[in-house]
């Protein structure tokens, strides 16, 4: 299908990632996993890749619900883990990030620290860590971080959240 995309992201845990994106109207999948880069980035960190329908969700709609429901402002001790990050599969896409990142910056006044690099490499998580929310949603670790993103998320885009989720 050629409206079917892939953008991988980097946003803290990747439980929490993987929840915010799987919850979303025209996601078809999300891979939860560890994402590397090109050098300096090349260490792996927590991250997901999302399959999405683009003539139902954008990837604009994608990077806005990422920068929304994760620190993407700040730096912190654990960034090498929890890197913010886009990564694109093709060069063509990187301007069209820059764009989107740029736009959204400026729009919502704020300084994104997430960087925009390539996908080099993917290590899928193993399978007992994979839907961890829908696994867990009772939880302490889902109900103290996942499930107020997912609120958030709610509150700001309500009509791409799935009523099942």
């Amino acid at each position: 299908m050629e409206n079917i995309c892939k953008l991988g992201f980097g946003g803290g845990c990747h439980w929490c990632t993987e929840a915010i994106f799987q919850s979303l109207h025209g996601v078809i999948k999300v891979e939860q996993g560890w994402i590397s880069s090109s050098a300096p980035y090349n260490d792996f960190s927590e991250g997901v890749i999302v399959y999405f329908d683009n003539n139902i969700i954008s990837y604009e709609v994608l990077i806005e619900v990422h920068l929304l429901t994760h620190s993407s402002g700040n730096e912190h001790s654990m960034r090498t883990k929890y890197r913010s990050a886009l990564y694109y599969f093709e060069d063509k896409d990187i301007a069209g990030l820059q764009d989107s990142l740029l736009r959204l910056s400026i729009e919502n006044k704020t300084h994104y620290i997430t960087k925009i690099l390539s996908l080099q490499e993917f290590r899928l998580n193993a399978e007992n860590q994979l839907n961890y929310y829908s696994k867990n949603k009772g939880g302490p670790f889902c109900q103290l971080y996942i499930t107020p993103k997912l609120n958030l998320l709610r509150s700001r885009f309500a009509v791409r959240v799935r009523e099942d989720f």
